[in-house]
């Protein structure tokens, strides 16, 4: 374990030795590991957490590399779990990742086993699979955050954090809030959500992806390979809008605090 106390020889500092013991002893999942969630992994993983779960169905697109972790130009086309693994591995060697290549559906949900994890992290994009996951994670005894949307945003400043039902000026969350109330289904319990009141509008356009090398069915000159567009964000987006990093990142590290701040205090 030298390695180990080595790694997070800061954060003890900081921290304690109880305190990262318990770190060390909890079991997140992650849903979802684009821009908010492949960061939010990496935090997690420099900050002590050794029992990961992640789970993404996509491989890497370019249009991936300006916001995701993970995402280079040698790590297009891999499956995003596995490039985001050997990342996470690659901190910390001891550290146990287990890469989920799925999607959080109505027909998977069970699969997941929800009620082994001590932290569930939503960063999922789809509405109906978020609502579910909302509606299955806050009937466990787990602590539960959520991120809202992270697109069509700027300014870091306005990036923060409040109970899902208090969360101001985000689509998604109005949106979610309209689902369940016409479905007459609600959260358990409230949970945390990170989010940004700004929204800003696309100044581009986006009716290609403008690069031959991508994996999806709007790259210019057609799909690199076929086989790869079940799971490619790409080809599943109804509508793709602006993202920047220092937005995403920002999200993945403030779930990640969430996380790390629970246990600290609890």
């Amino acid at each position: 374990m030298a390695i180990e106390q080595a790694i997070f020889r800061r954060a003890e500092l900081l921290l304690g030795d109880e305190a990262m013991n318990r770190i060390s002893e909890k079991r997140v999942i992650i849903f979802g590991v684009g821009g908010v969630g492949s960061w939010c992994a990496e935090s997690l993983v420099r900050s002590g957490i050794r029992q990961l779960t992640i789970v993404d169905s996509d491989r890497v697109c370019i249009t991936n590399i300006n916001r995701q972790l993970m995402a280079t130009t040698k790590t297009v086309g891999q499956v995003k779990v596995d490039a985001l693994k050997e990342r996470l591995l690659s901190i910390n060697p001891q550290a146990e990742i287990t890469a989920l290549q799925q999607i959080f559906t109505a027909e998977t949900a069970e699969s997941f086993k929800l009620d082994g994890y001590d932290y569930i992290i939503d960063a999922i994009d789809s509405l109906k699979d978020k609502t579910l996951l909302i509606l299955m994670a806050t009937q466990t005894q787990a602590k539960f955050f959520s991120s809202m949307g992270a697109a069509l945003k700027l300014d870091p400043t306005r990036i923060k954090t409040a109970e899902f039902w208090k969360v101001q000026g985000d689509p998604l969350a109005r949106a979610l809030r309209k689902r369940f109330k016409r479905d007459g289904q609600y959260p358990k319990r409230k949970f945390q959500c990170v989010y940004s009141d700004e929204l800003l509008e696309n100044k581009g356009h986006n009716a290609t992806c403008g690069t031959e090398h991508c994996m999806c069915p709007k790259a210019k000159n057609g799909p690199g390979d076929p086989n790869l567009l079940n799971h490619e964000w790409c080809s599943s987006k109804a509508q793709i809008n602006g993202t920047l990093a220092h937005i995403t990142a920002i999200f993945g590290f403030m779930l990640a605090g969430l996380v790390v701040q629970d246990i600290v205090n609890g």
